[in-house]
């Protein structure tokens, strides 16, 4: 009787467990939810990916954000698209720009806009030295059609060349690639993931509003943040976060002071703990200290 009586306590408890787990998790989910509340943050998401200055440094490294951003995306069911692909001469990328649809695509992706920082022992240096590269990573709104970004044609240079996709595939022989300079401002746009060179166009014309308009806000909010005296605490072209593998692993975002040791799982797509400290640092900006996970030992 009394074992009997031992085992429905232990099956209770671990229902109850479950249960607590799985309200903690909605609760988790609805405070998310409750931070993204801005104009375009339910949307659709363009991500760009470039490296700094570096070569084939920071261009392996471009890539290795490329591969994170895709497990993100995918461990969260949501649809992505290469939309263009650039491979480095010899290892890595030269650019990436990704379209990611889902609900609240824009607002998660829009807490990794800056630039990355990458320390490791070089795998392309034969002497084994540590080197640290860089590299920027940019999200934009999917623009709804009634929002209107005017642009004139004569603003616009407009180049033809032959697309090739990542790793050979959608090699096309014809110059169906598409890019697309915005003179005004030095913005350079591009698509080669469709096959036709006037579909390209539509999507690297749909790029640049985007682009043309986050730019125009931002301009908006550092205009307002000086008549206001107010200081920004976050500048799109600063750093934002250092991954180091070497001599130590950590990852810690410079913004919000959150930081983890577990580096290959945060590079296999697991950002969702940097993405939630950041928000919640924009919505409650008197808050005190910054949560912490423990980090390995330096």
């Amino acid at each position: 009787m009394c074992a009997e009586l031992a085992r429905e306590g232990e099956e209770v408890a671990v229902d109850l467990k479950q249960a607590v787990d799985a309200l903690r998790s909605a609760l988790d989910e609805r405070e998310l939810e409750i931070m993204l509340t801005g104009e375009h943050d339910a949307g659709d998401a363009i991500l760009t990916v470039h490296p700094g200055a570096g070569g084939t440094e920071s261009q392996d490294w471009a890539e290795m954000l490329y591969r994170m951003y895709l497990r993100w995306a995918e461990g969260h069911g949501f649809r992505v698209e290469a939309l263009d692909y650039q491979k480095g001469d010899e290892a890595g990328i030269k650019s990436a720009t990704l379209m990611v649809r889902g609900r609240n695509a824009y607002g998660f992706l829009r807490a990794e806009s800056g630039v990355h920082r990458l320390v490791r022992i070089s795998p392309f240096d034969s002497s084994g030295r540590r080197h640290t590269s860089f590299a920027s990573v940019y999200a934009y709104p999917d623009l709804d059609d009634r929002i209107e970004v005017a642009v004139e044609e004569k603003d616009l240079r407009v180049d033809t060349y032959r697309s090739s996709g990542a790793g050979g595939q959608h090699v096309n022989v014809t110059d169906s690639a598409v890019r697309i300079t915005h003179l005004p401002t030095g913005i350079v746009v591009s698509c080669q993931n469709e096959r036709s060179q006037h579909r390209n166009r539509d999507m690297a014309m749909k790029i640049l509003r985007a682009r043309l308009y986050d730019l125009e806000r931002r301009k908006r909010d550092e205009k307002r943040a000086v008549e206001e005296g107010a200081k920004k605490d976050i500048d799109f072209g600063s750093q934002i976060r250092s991954y180091v593998l070497q001599p130590y692993t950590l990852v810690k975002d410079h913004r919000t002071g959150f930081e983890r040791g577990d580096v290959q799982n945060v590079l296999n797509g697991d950002i969702d703990s940097f993405v939630k400290t950041y928000l919640l640092s924009r919505s409650r900006p008197a808050a005190g200290s910054q949560t912490a996970l423990p980090a390995t030992p330096r």
